[in-house]
């Protein structure tokens, strides 16, 4: 069919216990090609194509929608890590 394919992923990737080396990731594609990305370790929006530079340059202007990206890793994903790790290893 034709059309358009566009979505937005956010993760939550680590691989210590105590989460110390936690990182959020949140990605904007469109039509298979990832766009942009924030990355919480980098501390802002990146641009991978030339329409994702642009994006993430305005968005990189916005100073609380990037400090609330940055903060998604204390309260998005070490929470919810924490819940889905015990119920995985109480299970072990």
């Amino acid at each position: 069919a034709d059309g358009y394919y566009q979505y937005q992923m956010d993760e939550c990737v680590y691989s210590t216990s105590d989460y110390s080396d936690m990182v959020y990731l949140r990605s904007f594609t469109f039509n298979k090609d990832v766009d942009v990305q924030f990355n919480s370790t980098v501390g802002k929006f990146v641009g991978l194509t030339e329409f994702g530079v642009k994006q993430a340059e305005y968005f990189n202007k916005n100073q609380a929608l990037v400090q609330g990206m940055k903060a998604s890793v204390d309260t998005a994903c070490r929470p919810n890590a924490q819940i889905l790790d015990s119920s995985v290893r109480d299970k072990a």
